[in-house]
């Protein structure tokens, strides 16, 4: 997954959100949020915060996208 602490340079730049069942996050992406800062919102959920650094996975509880935390 690309840095979903740095948002994209432009609108074009940003991939489709919740257009993927996994994703991987690593530790320089926390806090985590579905959608990401990476990810386009027009057509998404509103933004919720995951907690994932105690277990190294967290599922988002309006798309069902899973994230795993890679260290």
């Amino acid at each position: 997954m690309s840095k979903a602490a740095h948002p994209p340079k432009s609108p074009e730049d940003a991939r489709p959100a919740n257009t993927e069942r996994v994703y991987r996050v690593k530790r320089e992406d926390l806090p985590l949020s579905c959608p990401t800062p990476d990810m386009a919102l027009w057509n998404s959920h509103p933004r919720v915060y995951l907690p994932i650094e105690k277990t190294g996975q967290a599922k988002c509880p309006y798309c069902g996208a899973d994230f795993i935390l890679d260290d």
